[in-house]
C-alpha cells in the first residue's frame, strides 16, 4: 500500500490548530510560511478533505479537522516514542539518561519540585528534567498538547483524557502582616469579615484561587478583590505592603511565618486543605526515565 501523506504534513496540521494560522505553526517547526502552507494543501489534497475554515487571516478547525486531529496527534507521538526507543539508553548499572519534561502549577513548581529534582539529577548524572511553571489549568493544557510528559497540579484533573492520581496533601491559611488590624483583634476571621476585607488572590485558573472560591462557595457572595496576581511572591509584596490580606499555600508562607513577618488569620469556618495530583497522558509513550522519576515523586516524604 502506497503512503501519499508525510509526517511533516501532519506536524503543520497539528501546529496551525494550535496557534490558528500557518506563519506561526511555520515558525514553531522551522519552515518557511510557502513550505507549510504547501505541506498543508498537499495532506488536504491527498486526504481529499478540507481540515480548516478560513476565517479572514485565521484558520479554525472544521468537523473534519476534529475528527482527524486526535489521530495525526496519535501518529506523531507514537514517532516520536519510536526515535526514543531507538536512542534508548543502556540502562546496566541503574544509570539513566534523557530528558522529561515536567509542568508544575506554581506552588509544586517553586516550592516542591526544584529540590526534588535537583536531587534526582544528583543521583542519575546523565538526565535532565526541563521544569515549566504554570497554572493549574495550563499545566492540563500542556500534557494535552504533548508539552509535557508529565503534570503536577493543585487539586483534580477533570480532563477525562488524561491520566491522574493524588500525589500529596496541602492546605491553603489567611495571610496578613502582624499589625493588620484583624491580626492585631487576636480572633477567628468571621463571614462579615470575609467579605468586608480587601484580597489580594491568585488569578482565576489556578489551584489555589479556586480551592479558596470553593471553601467560601454559600458564605460569601462577593469579596472586595484589590488585586489578582500570577504569583506567589507579588502577593506576599503586595500584603507586606498593607493592602490586603492574601490566601496562599502554608508551603509558600513558612518562611515569612517563621520569621514573623507573616501571621495566620484563623479561619476555622472554611475547609482549605487540598492535595496535589499527578497527571500524564495515557496515549504517550513512558520512557524508563519517566517511570523512574514517577516512582521518585511518589516515594519523596511529604
Amino acid at each position: 500500500m502506497q503512503i501519499h501523506i508525510t509526517l511533516r504534513q501532519l506536524q503543520v496540521f497539528v501546529a496551525v490548530t494550535r496557534h490558528g494560522s500557518v506563519s506561526a505553526a511555520a515558525r514553531e517547526i522551522g519552515l518557511s510560511q510557502s513550505a507549510a502552507s504547501q505541506a498543508l494543501s498537499e495532506l488536504e489534497r491527498h486526504l481529499d478533505v478540507q481540515l480548516f475554515e478560513r476565517l479572514g487571516r485565521r484558520l479554525a478547525l472544521n468537523a473534519n479537522g476534529r475528527r482527524l486531529l486526535a489521530r495525526a496527534e496519535q501518529l506523531l507521538e507514537q514517532t516520536h516514542a519510536l526515535e526514543l526507543e531507538a536512542r534508548e539508553p543502556d540502562l546496566e548499572g541503574g544509570h539513566l539518561r534523557g530528558e522529561l519534561e515536567i509542568a508544575a502549577s506554581a506552588t509544586i513548581g517553586t516550592w516542591l519540585l526544584p529540590g526534588l529534582a535537583g536531587n534526582f539529577m544528583r543521583e542519575h548524572p546523565g538526565t535532565e528534567l526541563n521544569l515549566r511553571l504554570r497554572n493549574t489549568h495550563q499545566v492540563v493544557e500542556a500534557v494535552l498538547n504533548y508539552d509535557a510528559e508529565l503534570g503536577l497540579i493543585e487539586g483534580d484533573c477533570h480532563a477525562p483524557r488524561l491520566m491522574s492520581q493524588t500525589w500529596r496533601e496541602d492546605e491553603l491559611v489567611v495571610v496578613a502582616p502582624p499589625t493588620h488590624p484583624l491580626a492585631l483583634r487576636g480572633e477567628p476571621l468571621g463571614d462579615q469579615d470575609l467579605a468586608t476585607a480587601d484580597w489580594i488572590l491568585r488569578e482565576a485558573g489556578s489551584g489555589t484561587r479556586a480551592v479558596f472560591e470553593r471553601a467560601l462557595h454559600g458564605r460569601i457572595e462577593r469579596l472586595k478583590v484589590r488585586m489578582e496576581l500570577g504569583q506567589h511572591e507579588a502577593i506576599k509584596q503586595a500584603v507586606f505592603a498593607g493592602l490586603g490580606i492574601g490566601c496562599l499555600s502554608r508551603l509558600s508562607v513558612a518562611a515569612e511565618l517563621a520569621r514573623g513577618e507573616l501571621v495566620v488569620l484563623p479561619t476555622p469556618q472554611l475547609n482549605l486543605k487540598r492535595h496535589f495530583s499527578m497527571l500524564w497522558h495515557p496515549e504517550r509513550y513512558r520512557s524508563p526515565l519517566w517511570q523512574a522519576v514517577k516512582v521518585y515523586l511518589e516515594a519523596s516524604p511529604g
